[in-house]
């Protein structure tokens, strides 16, 4: 079981697979201190 993010807590490294082959590592691939993630699952 995973560990909740507390207030504070920094982002742990992340690699997803996006559309067209390219892959995204969070938080290294953000380029500004604060942002947002949304995970959409799509088709149901």
């Amino acid at each position: 079981m995973t560990t909740q993010l507390e207030p504070g807590d920094q982002f742990p490294e992340l690699s997803l697979n996006i559309p067209g082959g390219e892959t995204l590592t969070l938080p290294n691939d953000i380029d500004t201190p604060y942002a947002v993630v949304l995970f959409y699952r799509g088709h149901w």
